[in-house]
């Protein structure tokens, strides 16, 4: 049987990933701080026999008393309200943290996973975004404690592989979305999400016409599990490339929910990328990997979290 430690893992991508793994057959070891996590993320999953939860932060060395096939590095606040809030945490999360998990990967002879991000490509000059692109980042802007703290995790993985021969895999994640996001996380999505629900304005940010990609999390999380079990040393990324504006993801939230609440526009954040879309054809050919849910259908997915979150329940 095979045994999975995932930081990160009471997150919103990392409770998913826990489930996935589980689903897999693995034993899993949940490690989280709870600093943007929760434990009701993962409430569903501690009666599980192959589950059990250890709240740690990883910044500090961990030691475990069970052998080890995969470390996974979900660790980190992720969206811009949680970095800004908490940007030293974010650096140390990118340093401290894939230091001391890269560590127990090779004292374990474990295969070592990070959760890297799109943000390494900063407000990119190519598009879409091909892996040997290698970004267009302000590195003391105030979104910097989130990508560089993750571009630093990726050279940190890269030299352990040269160094140690560790088996590595980088995944470049672009949005993504379901349940248990923080709905109030600041991303656009549970923006528009909660705001719509309410009645309240949505709060488009700039005229509307920079970019995303959304990738429904049960997408995200195949791929995931597929790199993982590939031999993919290098960055890979995973995204669904369908992009989109944000002034239209704001309308389709209105129709969806059926809303009557308006649009207001506010100045657009310091760094704020104007377009990330994924150039995914690595993740095809080596994974034969692609998102299969469609905006469409993640968003009708997605809606029920969010009016149970809006209803208090």
């Amino acid at each position: 049987m095979l045994t999975s430690l995932v930081a990160g893992g009471a997150g919103f991508l990392g409770s998913h990933t826990c489930e996935r793994l589980l689903a897999e057959g693995h034993t899993v070891l949940c490690v989280d701080n709870l600093l943007t996590g929760s434990k009701g993320n993962i409430a569903h999953l501690l009666s599980q026999s192959r589950f059990s939860f250890v709240k740690h932060d990883v910044t500090r060395p961990l030691e475990v008393d069970i052998p080890l096939d995969y470390v996974l590095h979900l660790a980190s606040p992720a969206s811009p309200k949680d970095y800004l809030r908490y940007p030293i945490e974010t650096m140390q999360a990118g340093a401290w943290g894939t230091f001391n998990l890269l560590e127990l990967a090779r004292r374990e002879k474990a295969v070592f996973l990070l959760a890297s991000t799109s943000e390494v490509y900063g407000d990119p000059a190519v598009h879409p975004q091909p892996e040997d692109y290698w970004g267009h980042v302000n590195p003391i802007g105030v979104r910097s404690v989130y990508d560089e703290a993750k571009r630093y995790a990726e050279a940190l993985t890269a030299a352990y592989r040269r160094k140690y021969a560790l088996e590595t895999r980088i995944a470049r994640i672009f949005n993504t979305y379901g349940p248990r996001m923080q709905p109030e996380d600041g991303r656009a999505l549970p923006n528009f999400m909660m705001q719509a629900l309410r009645g309240a304005p949505l709060t488009v940010y700039g005229d509307g016409s920079q970019t995303r990609s959304f990738c429904y999390v049960s997408d995200m999380v195949d791929g995931l599990f597929k790199l993982l079990c590939s031999n993919e040393n290098d960055p890979t990324n995973l995204g669904n490339p369908e992009e989109v504006t944000l002034l239209r993801l704001a309308r389709e939230v209105i129709d969806l929910t059926r809303s009557s609440s308006q649009l207001v526009f506010q100045p657009l954040p310091q760094d704020d990328p104007r377009t990330r879309r994924p150039d995914i054809a690595k993740a095809r050919r080596i994974l034969a990997w692609e998102p299969r849910v469609s905006r469409a259908e993640g968003l009708r997915l997605t809606l029920p979290y969010f009016q149970s979150v809006a209803a208090g329940t």
